[in-house]
């Protein structure tokens, strides 16, 4: 069953090379880090949502919004082969519907804060940018990026960042909760410069306070596609 349609757009990742001992409290049970050459990534993504739809039903006011999440990667074998997902330490929107719907029903970490973004295109540079605040203080992730998009390579780590469809909550240590994401393969920009200004410590906790001093293996902007998150169900391992 559909439970969410809606379309994603203009996707900031900012990736991480962490020591996976930082993850491990955080992983759902039945599932395992899911690396690239050895190493263990967080991403910090920024998007657009449009024309959200739950169960097939707009929510005045609510169909187009922002959302800023923090997310590692899994993978879980069943049947033979690997599913590999995504599991998110926290995810930010404007909208208090949104947070309530997505902890109720998917028990995500969702929170509401103010948020805005920007999207510029002048003389072939697209300008791409998520800000929020948290208490008095803003945070921001911006990117400008060359004005042509291309097909992810094969085997790439933008390929990896990128082609994860199923998503996991750890619900208790026993228990997690599986859903899965449908989208086509995206195409990505090249980046020129990036900025990225968030007190990771005051909107993550103090498990990720060493990420104010780390810089991103890798930035990426995706073009973003229409998506389906359906086949919500609990695992009991």
């Amino acid at each position: 069953m559909k439970f969410l349609t809606a379309r994603w757009q203009n996707l900031i990742m900012a990736n991480y090379i962490v020591d996976p001992e930082h993850l491990k409290k955080f992983l759902p049970a039945g599932t395992e880090l899911d690396l690239w050459n050895g190493n263990c990534y967080v991403s910090l993504v920024g998007f657009l949502f449009k024309n959200t739809k739950i169960l097939g039903f707009k929510i005045p006011k609510h169909t187009d919004f922002e959302e800023v999440n923090l997310r590692f990667y899994v993978k879980r074998f069943e049947n033979g082969t690997y599913k590999r997902g995504v599991v998110f330490i926290k995810e930010i929107v404007p909208k208090s519907a949104i947070t309530f719907v997505a902890n109720t029903f998917y028990k995500e970490n969702y929170t509401t804060h103010p948020m805005r973004h920007e999207h510029e295109l002048k003389a072939e540079i697209v300008k791409v940018g998520y800000q929020w605040t948290n208490g008095n203080q803003e945070h921001s992730m911006l990117v400008n990026a060359y004005d042509f998009s291309t097909e992810i390579e094969a085997g790439s780590e933008a390929e990896f960042i990128m082609e994860h469809y199923f998503g996991y909550t750890k619900y208790n240590e026993n228990t997690t909760y599986e859903y899965e994401v449908q989208h086509p393969k995206w195409k990505h920009y090249f980046i020129k410069n990036y900025t990225i200004q968030i007190n990771f410590s005051k909107v993550y906790g103090r498990d990720f306070t060493f990420l104010n001093k780390a810089q991103p293996a890798s930035v990426f902007l995706a073009e973003g596609s229409e998506i389906v998150v359906k086949n919500k169900r609990k695992l009991a391992v």
